[in-house]
């Protein structure tokens, strides 16, 4: 699995990340995970038209000690279609603006 991994987090800095992600995120059905929407207009070729399957996200996972982003693009209603695709360079680079985002809101030093 391609992924961003942020590890070694001290028990503050988790703390903070949870936080962080319950104000901006939504939660998932495990605690610890959550979804970062992909916004409509950065929608690939793979995914255009797929309106049944979407929206679309990048599904984060929160740990004891490390916080994962995975970079397939993920619908939460469909498993199993064409549309379900690795981040192109548009969507990583917005992902990896939302990871800045954080760890610079949030003082991360991980």
């Amino acid at each position: 699995m391609r992924q961003f991994r942020i590890d070694e987090l001290t028990r503050e800095e988790r703390a903070n990340i949870d936080s962080y992600l319950k104000r901006t995120l939504l939660p998932g059905a495990i605690d610890g995970m959550f979804w970062l929407q992909l916004p409509p207009d950065l929608l690939a070729d793979a995914q255009q038209g797929h309106d049944a399957c979407g929206p679309f996200y990048f599904p984060v996972e929160l740990s004891e000690n490390c916080l994962i982003f995975e970079l397939l693009v993920r619908s939460q209603s469909n498993l199993h279609c064409s549309c379900i695709s690795y981040a192109t360079i548009a969507q990583r680079d917005f992902l990896l603006q939302f990871i800045d985002t954080l760890l610079f809101e949030e003082k991360i030093k991980a």
